[in-house]
């Protein structure tokens, strides 16, 4: 488990690797550039003093755009933000549901995680512990990963000097800043903090797994294990007993082969 979570917090941190990659070209101001981006009618020095003045006052890198023509033309650095934005939302989306169904229960689902209760619980089902902040973070995730399919279509449909299509694209790529910046803090706080394992419920899944039986494959090969696993299935028995009895094992050295931490790396 620690080692799923260790990939979860990779997506993550991956994840913000690329918005921060990102953000170069957003810092990049085409003003200055008037109408198309020949300068006409600009002072000398107004744009890279103005934008000096901005980048002063809000604490923030912003730069004059290499290129006016391309600056005022195209929005590739704000598609390209959006993109990395809604990569985060797709990893959020599969963290969230893999905790959400790694939480299912109390009993009939997987059961290995225990979700905080945030709530009463299910209004139908007695006991049960909605997956509530885990589904919110869902919602989320679905509308930025919207939000950037507009965006997408907004950043082609420049045509020619001007891309008129700027403002849905700066109400879509903010607000899907502040959706996610929200959704993450609640999903951190709300959910991620409060987790706690089932570790009864764990190890019994792992004793009754049938994947136990390729710790055996290096000790007695392939078709032995595979014959053994067929003979546990048909019996409702565990791999440990079926080999106990028929592998000619020692109990001894299935307790070493069976470990689970033998067999996680």
């Amino acid at each position: 488990m620690g080692q799923e979570f260790s990939g979860y917090a990779r997506q993550v941190e991956a994840s913000r690797e690329r918005v921060e990659a990102a953000l170069s070209g957003i810092f990049e101001l085409p003003l200055g550039g008037t109408a198309v981006g020949t300068g006409l009618n600009a002072p000398p020095g107004f744009a890279s003093e103005t934008i000096a003045e901005i980048a002063r006052r809000t604490g923030l890198p912003f730069v004059e755009a290499s290129n006016h023509f391309e600056a005022q033309a195209a929005r590739d650095a704000a598609c390209f933000l959006s993109g990395a934005l809604r990569t985060y939302a797709v990893a959020l989306t599969k963290i969230a549901n893999d905790i959400r169904w790694l939480g299912s229960g109390p009993r009939c689902g997987l059961g290995e995680l225990k979700l905080p209760t945030v709530q009463p619980g299910s209004s139908i089902m007695p006991g049960k512990v909605n997956p509530v902040i885990a589904e919110s973070l869902l919602m989320v995730c679905a509308q930025v990963i919207g939000y950037d399919a507009v965006i997408t279509w907004c950043a082609a449909a420049g045509n020619f000097e001007l891309n008129v299509m700027m403002p849905v694209m700066a109400f879509d790529l903010l607000d899907a800043i502040e959706l996610l910046s929200a959704g993450t803090r609640n999903f951190a706080e709300r959910l991620v903090d409060g987790l706690e394992a089932d570790r009864l419920r764990a190890e019994n899944c792992v004793e009754q797994s049938l994947a136990m039986g390729t710790g055996l494959v290096p000790e007695i090969g392939y078709e032995k294990v595979a014959a053994l696993v067929k003979d546990a299935y048909a019996t409702g028995r565990t791999i440990r007993e079926v080999a106990l009895e028929k592998s000619g094992i020692s109990a001894e050295r299935l307790t070493d082969l069976l470990s689970p931490q033998s067999q996680v790396g």
